[in-house]
């Protein structure tokens, strides 16, 4: 299938489902972006606008089709500290320059870190999000009337029996109309979508950052800049694993960086606040058939319409449907199978898998979350290889020949285990072989290593061979110690 015709599939190829699943995915953004919002410090205007913008232009330039991205996630507490201390302005000029960031980001490539990126580390990262989509809905069902459980109850009833019965339409969008219904013909004590915050009242319009163009303001965005370009990137090229793996396709990570990159730059200039990536709708986007790039078209255009046309109605829509989605959602994102996994998993996996979901609840911070479990994963994984490392010995007929035979890798984690195999008082053996035949030797402590044993082997006199290295690690030894000469490698 040539680009073109991928892409026109990509466009038309579920039509009906990806447009009805993009609708669900509008309703499960309003709750967040608004939450988000009032996170970063914004007007929850600026987090709708930004999530329209981004939806649309996503769906155009990204490298991933069926995902949902929006103002929300730990961009918006990156962007907190920025607002707090200088205000909106200056954040629709940090959104600018990370934007430019996040596609130099993708030019260069540095969508491949994410290979480093295990699936303990994947699985907590989804565990975490799941965890944090169900506690920012809990301050919605503290101190009220037992009719906003009631209503959940309700909603949660019709999300998960309608499709047993009835899948044309998302049975999420079927809560949303009968919970709204029941609470204008019954009213009740029920919080409302007009009471999370000021909905926008007209089309976003082009704007241009009120601040000075000087260096001043570039050394104020420049942080903030790079810290959203970093995590705006980290969590959607996770996003975009995660849909990977359960839509068993592939996509263009690389894309998906440059095109979030253009989508944020016009979302600085439509006013703005950065995003990225969200796990939470886009889980939900996938539940209910929406696979292309329609569906994340929708998913911003139906938000704008909702909010500008249908205003007063939306008003009306009952938070504890939203909650009910949320709740849904959550539930979804989550991997259950890894709770029992972890009888059965490796200790270490569990570790890394439970530490980033630590971090990432304790926090907030899908970043720190990330790195930790990056941080931990190569910990466990250099161990691991060294502690393979096995060096034995053998004595000639004669006495005079000690040959040690090295299997495994020698790097900086293991050459300590590797030089205090070699006995350098040994007082019999007059000439030593030191047989590399399976081993492999990657860095320069690994090198130096070598050295500093074959150096003081020598100085106690002993006559030393270095037997079998393979061309890699003959080539590292040659370039950077005199124990081969070059024209010999």
């Amino acid at each position: 299938m040539s680009a073109l015709a991928r892409y026109r599939e990509e466009w038309f190829g579920n039509i009906t489902r990806d447009t009805l699943a993009g609708m669900v995915g509008t309703f499960a953004l309003i709750p967040e972006v608004i939450a988000f919002s009032f996170v970063a410090g914004v007007d929850p205007a600026v987090g709708l606008y930004a999530s329209f913008v981004i939806s649309v232009v996503i769906a155009l330039t990204g490298g991933r089709p069926g995902m949902i991205s929006g103002a929300a996630g730990s961009v918006a507490l990156v962007a907190a500290a920025l607002v707090r201390g200088h205000g909106v302005q200056y954040l629709l000029a940090a959104t600018l320059l990370c934007g430019l960031l996040q596609v130099t980001f993708g030019l260069l490539r540095l969508h491949v870190l994410m290979r480093y990126v295990s699936r303990p580390v994947r699985t907590g990262f989804v565990n975490a999000l799941a965890i944090l989509i169900f506690s920012a809905q809990v301050p919605h069902m503290l101190h009220v009337t037992w009719h906003s459980y009631a209503m959940i109850a309700l909603g949660l009833a019709i999300i998960y029996s309608v499709p047993r019965v009835f899948s044309a339409i998302p049975s999420p969008l079927i809560c949303i109309v009968v919970l709204t219904v029941i609470s204008i013909i019954y009213p009740m004590p029920l919080h409302t979508v007009a009471d999370l915050g000021r909905l926008p009242d007209s089309l976003p319009h082009l704007v241009w950052p009120d601040v000075p163009m000087s260096l001043d303001t570039l050394e104020i965005i420049a942080p903030y800049a790079l810290a959203m370009a970093a995590v705006g990137m980290l969590e959607s090229m996770m996003t975009a694993r995660v849909v990977d793996d359960l839509t068993e396709t592939t996509s263009s990570k690389q894309q998906e960086c440059t095109g979030l990159g253009l989508a944020n730059i016009a979302v600085g200039l439509f006013g703005g606040i950065a995003g990225c990536g969200m796990i939470g709708q886009t889980v939900g986007n996938l539940r209910y058939g929406g696979r292309g790039r329609l569906s994340t078209f929708v998913a911003g255009a139906f938000l704008l319409l909702l909010m500008v046309v249908l205003r007063p109605w939306v008003a009306q829509v009952p938070v504890t449907a939203l909650v009910a989605i949320m709740i849904m959602v959550s539930a979804s994102t989550f991997s259950w199978s890894s709770l029992r996994d972890l009888a059965h998993h490796p200790r270490t996996t569990s570790v890394i898998m439970l530490a980033t979901v630590a971090v990432v609840v304790g926090t907030h911070d899908l970043a720190a979350g990330v790195a930790v479990g990056v941080l931990l994963n190569g910990l466990f994984f250099a161990f691991q290889v060294s502690s393979m490392l096995d060096v034995s010995s053998t004595i000639s007929g004669d006495g005079t020949t000690r040959t040690y035979v090295v299997k495994g890798q020698i790097f900086f984690a293991s050459t300590d285990g590797f030089t205090d195999a070699f006995d350098l008082h040994d007082t019999t053996s007059s000439k030593v072989v030191i047989d590399l035949t399976h081993a492999h030797l990657w860095d320069m402590t690994a090198v130096g290593a070598l050295e500093e044993l074959v150096g003081k082997m020598k100085a106690r006199g002993m006559l030393v061979e270095l037997d079998g290295l393979n061309s890699a690690s003959a080539t590292l030894v040659a370039r950077h110690t005199t124990l081969l000469p070059r024209d010999e490698v």
